[in-house]
């Protein structure tokens, strides 16, 4: 069998349920915008925002006026206009990439702000979401806010003061479900105005964010956030100055990876046991779904499965491996077995016991292997073993070594398995949103 003989699934297969509800535990508290300093704080009036943080990682602040706000359309259901924020509603004055102080704001264009004011005008809900990484949203021990978070604070408030209209903010400082493009702060704010039971008017709303995967964009986080929401997406050269779009390059989509109902897989295994007694070794990057495709696939037949994220070292492995060998028990090698030296050792392995060895080839590209990181990471029920998070460099040193297996090794056949997700309806909706 050679290495391109076989192009088959690895994906969970066991039903799943939607993630859990949020709960909300911190009260809101009411903050102020600096004002006069010469002011007496007897006549200072307290401008109308208020700040919360959820599940200590979302920053929520909302800005009240007296004017009405969230007027519903001609479908009888309220239009939500939602913008990034950074590179996108303003820019630095100091043309840092990032604001160094809480006065280092301009709008991005003089046009915005009456862009905006128009949109409240029409009936249009109007918040800004926005990633914030460097915002930490703990407090410090002596009670007061960070000065990352005092310094977006006090951008956001000079921004909301100068619109003058009802405006809400969110700003994801973890990498959590919050995190564009994950629907976090969407879905916060539709139970925060109860949207999510009066509806959206969808096809009237808009998502506008810089980062749209274009060639000289960070990412496609605002693009594919639009899409995980169900909103209309534009650029802010499209939405403020009706610049024509501009093409999206490199775009990861992980609906095209989702396994159709009708495919080969739920036909024929895409694995079989060729000798009583054989050593098997995966070789791919970490989330490519190696050892989902050994709980498929390999564990029914009866197949010892060794692992180094569970053993904690390769000696270990080898010695669990041969144990399992000497008492007549096939082995799986669950590790990424990156380059042609690790193999060698398993390669020795077999010969010492004088049985096949055979290796499974897992092909999914990095983009895959992010995104199933991060889904993963972010919904229990689609991560069995409870995995942590791994790091980028995880897969950057995965990439530096890693050398695709040939027969030449030694090796009695390779199998390459194609990445794509299986599940039920939930769980293929779940995995098929962005992520990354």
């Amino acid at each position: 069998m050679t290495g391109g003989a076989l192009k088959r699934a690895a994906s969970p297969s066991r039903p799943i349920s939607p993630p859990p509800l949020r709960r909300k535990t911190e009260a809101t508290v009411k903050k102020t915008v600096p004002a006069s300093f010469f002011t007496p704080v007897s006549k200072k009036k307290p401008e109308p925002i208020t700040w919360r943080i959820v599940n200590s990682s979302l920053v929520v602040g909302k800005y009240s006026t007296e004017s009405a706000t969230g007027q519903k359309s001609n479908s009888g259901k309220p239009k939500i206009a939602v913008f990034d924020f950074d590179s996108t509603l303003v820019s630095t004055k100091s043309g840092s990439r990032f604001a160094k102080s809480a006065e280092d704001w301009d709008w991005w264009n003089k046009i915005v702000p009456s862009k905006l004011q128009s949109l409240h005008s029409d009936g249009y809900h109007v918040a800004i979401m926005s990633n914030q990484k460097a915002v930490k949203a703990k407090k410090e021990k002596n009670g007061n806010d960070s000065k990352s978070l005092y310094n977006f604070k006090g951008r956001v408030a000079a921004v909301m003061k100068d619109l003058g209209i009802p405006i809400s903010v969110y700003a994801a400082t973890e990498d959590d479900e919050y995190r564009k493009p994950r629907p976090g702060m969407w879905r916060e704010l539709l139970d925060d105005y109860g949207f999510d039971v009066r509806g959206v008017d969808y096809p009237a709303s808009i998502f506008v964010g810089d980062a749209a995967g274009r060639p000289n964009d960070h990412s496609s986080a605002d693009r594919g956030f639009a899409v995980n929401a169900g909103l209309p997406f534009k650029t802010p050269e499209e939405f403020f100055l009706n610049a024509p779009p501009e093409p999206v390059v490199g775009s990861f989509d992980p609906s095209q990876y989702i396994q159709q109902a009708d495919s080969l897989d739920d036909v024929s295994p895409p694995f079989s046991q060729r000798a009583p007694l054989e050593l098997v070794i995966f070789c791919g990057s970490p989330s490519a779904g190696k050892s989902t495709f050994y709980w498929n696939y390999l564990e029914p037949l009866g197949y010892e499965r060794v692992n180094q994220d569970i053993l904690k070292n390769r000696p270990k492995c080898i010695k669990v491996a041969k144990e399992h060998l000497a008492a007549r028990r096939s082995v799986v090698v669950d590790n990424t077995n990156a380059d042609l030296e690790t193999r060698a050792l398993w390669l020795e392995v077999a010969k010492e016991f004088s049985v096949p060895i055979r290796c499974v080839y897992f092909s999914a590209s990095p983009a895959i292997c992010k995104h199933n990181n991060a889904v993963r990471a972010a919904n229990k029920t689609l991560n069995p073993e409870s995995r942590a998070t791994l790091p980028g460099i995880a897969f950057g040193d995965f990439n530096k070594r890693f050398k695709e297996p040939v027969l030449s090794e030694g090796f009695q056949d390779i199998i390459r398995v194609d990445f794509r997700f299986r599940g039920d309806e939930a769980a293929k909706k779940l995995w098929g949103q962005f992520w990354v």
